[in-house]
């Protein structure tokens, strides 16, 4: 057997975790045959098939599988090396490269984040938002240095991560003047036959609402679902409907967004998670965030 060529083992790594060739060309901005032939390099060097197709993605092999564990320890330890270098050089900004699940709203984003201006060489950051499942795949890949999310890692998810509980709070809603005034009087059961716009249906909170909504036996008229947050405040501040916030920034949506509490939820509990793959946080820049959040924003 040849010599271990690294740089191949690196284009399967990707290859692997993407689950076909397509993506690992989007990751790496390298064209397709060029993976390709690179594949077969380390397959002929290895004297084994890596991976074989399956509909149209592709799958490890039992050789494939060996190759990707050991891959895994090897660019982790590699990534580790590069953190340590990064929190040791003295002068140097930090690097963090924060997952954030694509239904929390911008303004929780940017409290939690704020304080890490405080750190004494500056923190240099890097924001990915997405789906869960996909960040925290990014995180046991050590392409993110954790994931802030509302609802902690599932154990169905094989990888090794460990939730912190930054904080929790209430949930507040808002309206115009206009819905305010109409709907706000004699809370919650005003509500009732109000226009509403939800988080879409595969969310923690939307999950949380509707709950709320059947226990108060309340009928309102769902006049949007979103993704996007930052879109669904937009609506709200056209008063196109109510909606519903953590409590912990109801000062920011009301000044940035010209709107008005219409009441609050404090037994309706939205909570935010720091998700790692350590159980001891190292990264002194998570450190400070998940200090700040604990002892300032969720205090």
């Amino acid at each position: 057997m040849q010599d271990l060529n690294y740089h191949h083992l690196f284009y399967f790594w990707v290859v692997a975790r993407e689950g076909s060739i397509a993506r690992a060309c989007e990751q790496l901005a390298v064209a397709q045959p060029t993976i390709s032939s690179q594949l077969r390099d380390l397959e002929a060097s290895l004297g084994a098939k890596l991976l074989t197709r399956a509909g149209r993605g592709l799958v490890l092999t039992d050789t494939g599988k060996l190759v990707f564990d050991h891959a895994e320890r090897i660019f982790r330890l590699g990534q580790d090396l590069l953190n340590a270098l990064n929190t040791q050089t003295p002068g140097r900004p930090l690097r963090l490269v924060v997952g954030a699940a694509d239904v929390l709203p911008k303004l929780i984003l940017y409290r939690l984040l704020r304080p890490l201006k405080e750190y004494a060489d500056g923190v240099r950051i890097v924001c990915r938002e997405g789906k869960p499942g996909r960040l925290l795949a990014d995180l046991a890949s050590h392409n993110l240095d954790l994931v802030l999310s509302d609802l902690p890692a599932s154990p169905l998810v094989k990888i090794q991560a460990f939730s912190h509980l930054l904080g929790e709070c209430g949930v507040t809603i808002f309206g115009t003047t206009e819905l305010a005034r109409r709907y706000g009087k004699d809370f919650p059961r005003g509500l009732a036959g109000a226009p509403m716009l939800l988080p879409t249906e595969d969310t923690a909170s939307r999950r949380l609402l509707e709950h709320w909504l059947r226990t108060q036996r309340l009928s309102i008229d769902v006049r949007g679902e979103f993704d996007d947050s930052a879109l669904m405040k937009c609506y709200g501040e056209a008063g196109e409907g109510i909606f519903a916030m953590p409590t912990v920034i109801e000062d920011d949506v009301c000044r940035h967004n010209g709107v008005k509490v219409i009441g609050r939820v404090e037994n309706l509990r939205v909570r935010l998670y720091a998700i790692t793959t350590g159980r001891k946080v190292e990264h002194p820049a998570v450190q400070l965030l998940m200090e700040k959040a604990r002892t300032e924003m969720f205090g």
